[in-house]
């Protein structure tokens, strides 16, 4: 009987589009382990839920005045990949900052500047502009 080698099963990239493993990435910030250090990582780690489908995340990092009393993603929706295209302020040394993305999906895309701010010292999502 011939023998089976066992693969190591490679790391999961992140859906936010940076090198490395969705683990390594934006699933320390999903699982709570860490917090988003700026407002673009912030916004790649919203993406990477958005792809991921995981509510809890996304309703925890938007801004208590403008969270929706309820979110319901749509489960035929497919991100296909998520591209910055500007950042202002939102580093360790801003308390507002905003990133402009273009976030494409099967059949289309989304272009939005978005507004963030720390609240407790933590980076949340406030609101955004259509841009096309």
């Amino acid at each position: 009987m011939a023998r089976r080698t066992s693969r190591t099963a490679r790391p999961v990239s992140c859906p936010c589009g940076l090198p490395g493993s969705y683990a390594d990435c934006c699933g320390r910030f999903h699982s709570g382990a860490s917090a988003a250090p700026s407002a673009e990582a912030l916004m790649r780690s919203r993406y990477s839920a958005f792809v991921m489908g995981d509510v809890e995340y996304l309703v925890r990092t938007w801004h208590p005045l403008t969270r929706p009393a309820e979110l319901e993603l749509d489960p035929g929706m497919r991100w296909t990949g998520l591209e910055i295209l500007d950042t202002g302020d939102g580093s360790a040394f801003h308390s507002t900052g905003t990133v402009t993305f273009r976030a494409s999906y099967r059949g289309g895309s989304l272009h939005e500047r978005s507004r963030f701010e720390r609240v407790d010292g933590a980076w949340v999502y406030v609101d955004g502009e259509f841009l096309d």
